[in-house]
């Protein structure tokens, strides 16, 4: 690769240079997605999506298990200004809701990775399809 500066000196860069500034250009160039990344990508977004909403639900409904045992088996009624009998119900009825969600997260994994599945199903049969050609 040759320059010219303003006062007319020719320069080049060595080999390793040239190799440098390729990396460099490479990084700023559009990236062409070839069909093999955009089948990863569209598995990949089948199974990051389902795994996401059922470790949130899962997460949430541990949060809510945890707050009602805390109900029930500490005084924080106490801080809450809460009577007993009522923290101790409360507490239950939080800590079946909790189990609830956290027992859901698997069926809810289970539906979500199925229907996107189905979603993208077609684009990764057809483009598997032209690359096992």
């Amino acid at each position: 690769m040759e320059d010219k500066n303003r006062n007319g000196f020719t320069y080049s860069y060595s080999a390793n240079e040239q190799e440098e500034l390729k990396r460099i250009r490479a990084k700023y160039l559009p990236e062409e997605e070839d069909k093999l990344d955009k089948i990863r990508r569209l598995d990949s977004g089948v199974t990051m999506k389902a795994q996401a909403i059922s470790l949130a639900l899962g997460v949430v409904g541990i949060l809510i298990l945890g707050f009602g045992m805390s109900l029930v088996m500490t005084d924080l009624y106490v801080t809450l200004g809460i009577v007993r009998g009522i923290a101790v119900a409360l507490g239950l009825i939080l800590g079946v809701i909790g189990t609830v969600l956290v027992a859901l997260a698997y069926p809810v994994y289970t539906r979500v990775y199925n229907r996107e599945k189905e979603k993208v199903s077609a684009q990764i049969i057809s483009l598997t399809d032209e690359l096992l050609k």
